[in-house]
């Protein structure tokens, strides 16, 4: 076995060529089996393990300078760069990061789990190793898919631009995390399908250098395109067709649901029994599919957007046929996609925006300038801002509130239920007063409460779900569930607190706040979400002048990774004995 002897990529350059085809066999074999146990990136990674291994073989890590785009095909580039354990054993898996982490290793040159940014990051790099007058390589590795986010055209314009040696790999495998969308890509087809000689050539027309490639699979000719360009003195694109999935059959079969995996059996694909992360049938994916369909057979004017990810909204690929140009996929383009909806809510339609929080983060601008600003009635539905989303430190989702909260004019909803989310859901195509952003919930899964109390305008007001003294418990959206058990537990230590579900995520209900004042000694707010700048913060601020404590629990303003939902909770004192103790003595003091 090579794999286990490889410390760095000068073990690979060390390597006799007739070993490599048993390396790249050994790394995708390593990435079967470790993805198979924890789960990841796997049809991403396995197209790219060639490509790495001749990246290696050519170029000079660190002192040239790889930056691979995203970072979620970097699986193999750990591997040969001394991190192989992590793959191998599985004493070790989840020791490293599932994207580019430069704590890990000098061969990481950026924490990065966003999309487009490989060539401008590039850029500066070449930039800068030119002003300070030294000699290496820089080379960014891009997907196709990643083409579509307006980052990467700036960053291939301004390449053009500096005239400086850089080398830019195109790794086309045909798709994004979805299939691709947008005019590009019928550049890439007819490129691939001239072998790179289509004078349709968007790479060219920026004023770059370009090669093409069409067995990205094969070492040896990989290693010789990429070694007659080290040393380039001017921008070159190389482009190389590579597929999604390569080498393992089910992932190659279903690019899409092979993107990232949930933990599955080698030998069949199918994802282990019993797997906590398998989708229920009923989710908050599935009734929003379900839901939206329904208002586009009810009402004309309702139109589902999203930016490559379309099974966050339930649109798998049977649904997106039936609401055809009813439901719009933009690609990997979050900007655009924002303005988009907002093209639409200006021309008449209803449009319903489905996006993951950490993109969403991508849009700020938009959101400022052309959503919150023009005051449209557009719905965005927010995936995944929670504790218990995404754990990697490049995906964290969880600064939404303090986010969203500085924009006039939006309204930002958190329903606690199933009920109450798809009630607010159908509220908000409605709505006439400004758009709205609706936070999916995500703890618990699909919680249900048949008895939830609805609201005829849900941009005003609250739910008081139990009235008391002594204690207020503002429980924000997903945090509810744990506002009822400290709820109870009060109660076992003789206090009845008063209960509130406050809907709404960034304006309080200052009504409701200045009664519990009168009423209560200690006011706790409880929110899934960073605790500077966001909800609890704003009640504190109402409260300020006021003879009340206020206690208000959330999660560092940090750049956690990898962590644990329970141990940050613990950490941050967001437990049932933590509050319930915290209460009891605030009321003492």
């Amino acid at each position: 076995m090579y794999l286990e002897h490889i410390s760095s990529p000068e073990d690979v350059r060390a390597l006799p060529e007739s070993a490599l085809p048993a390396l790249v066999n050994e790394v995708r074999a390593a990435i079967v089996e470790s993805t198979s146990v924890t789960g990841g990136h796997t049809a991403s990674n396995l197209a790219t393990v060639e490509l790495t291994v001749a990246l290696h073989r050519v170029f000079e890590t660190p002192r040239d300078k790889i930056v691979f785009d995203v970072s979620h095909q970097s699986y193999a580039h750990k591997m040969l760069t001394g991190r192989a354990a992590a793959y191998l054993d599985p004493a070790h898996y989840g020791e490293v990061s599932g994207f580019s982490n430069p704590s890990e290793s000098e061969h990481d040159l950026f924490s990065m789990g966003h999309t487009s940014t490989s060539v401008s990051l590039a850029c500066g790099l070449a930039s800068a190793r030119d002003l300070a007058g030294e000699k290496y390589d820089v080379i960014a590795v891009i997907g196709d898919g990643s083409l579509s986010g307006g980052l990467a055209f700036e960053g291939l314009d301004n390449a053009a631009e500096l005239g400086s040696g850089l080398i830019i790999v195109v790794n086309d495998n045909e798709w994004s995390i979805a299939p691709n969308h947008g005019g590009i890509y019928r550049s890439l087809a007819e490129l691939r399908a001239s072998g790179g000689a289509s004078p349709d050539n968007v790479f060219r027309a920026l004023g770059l250098d370009y090669r093409y490639l069409e067995d990205g699979h094969d070492v040896p000719a990989l290693v010789t395109a990429l070694s007659e360009l080290r040393g380039t003195d001017h921008p070159v694109v190389l482009h190389i067709h590579t597929e999604k999935g390569h080498g393992y059959a089910p992932a190659a079969a279903n690019p899409e649901g092979w993107h990232h995996a949930v933990p599955f059996q080698v030998d069949t694909g199918a994802i282990r029994p019993g797997d906590a992360s398998h989708p229920a049938d009923e989710n908050y994916a599935n009734v929003t599919g379900a839901l939206l369909m329904d208002w586009m057979g009810a009402d004309s004017r309702v139109v589902a957007v999203n930016a490559a990810t379309p099974y966050i909204m339930g649109f798998t690929p049977e649904l997106r046929q039936l609401a055809g140009p009813r439901f719009v996929d933009v690609g990997i383009a979050e900007e655009h996609a924002v303005s988009y909806v907002c093209g639409l809510a200006r021309g008449g339609a209803r449009p319903v925006l489905g996006i993951y929080a950490t993109f969403l983060q991508r849009a700020y601008d938009q959101l400022w300038h052309d959503l919150c600003l023009n005051d449209l009635p557009v719905t965005i539905l927010v995936f995944g801002a929670s504790v218990f989303g995404a754990s990697d430190v490049t995906h964290l989702g969880f600064f939404d509130i303090p986010m969203l909260g500085s924009l006039p004019r939006l309204t930002y909803l958190a329903p606690t239920c199933i009920e109450e989310y798809l009630d607010m859901l159908s509220w908000s195509i409605e709505h006439e007063g400004g758009p709205v952003a609706i936070r999916v919930p995500v703890a618990e899964g699909v919680v249900s409460r048949p008895d939830f109390v609805r609201a005829d305008d849900y941009a005003h007001g609250c739910e008081v779900l139990q009235e008391g003294s002594d204690v207020a418990l503002l429980a924000l959206g997903d945090f509810l569930p744990l506002g009822e058990k400290i709820a109870g537990s009060l109660a076992e230590r003789g206090v009845r607190a008063t209960l509130v579900n406050p809907r709404l995520a960034t304006t309080p209900d200052e009504g409701l706040l200045r009664r519990l004042a009168d009423k209560h000694r200690v006011i706790v707010t409880l929110e899934d979400g960073v605790l500077d700048g966001g909800f609890g913060e704003r009640c504190a601020r109402e409260l300020a002048a006021d003879d009340v404590r206020v206690l208000c629990y959330g999660l560092p303003r940090a750049f956690v990774d990898r962590y644990e939902p329970a141990e940050l909770l613990a950490r941050c004192n967001i437990t049932v004995e933590g509050v319930t103790d915290d209460a009891l003595r605030a009321l003492r003091s």
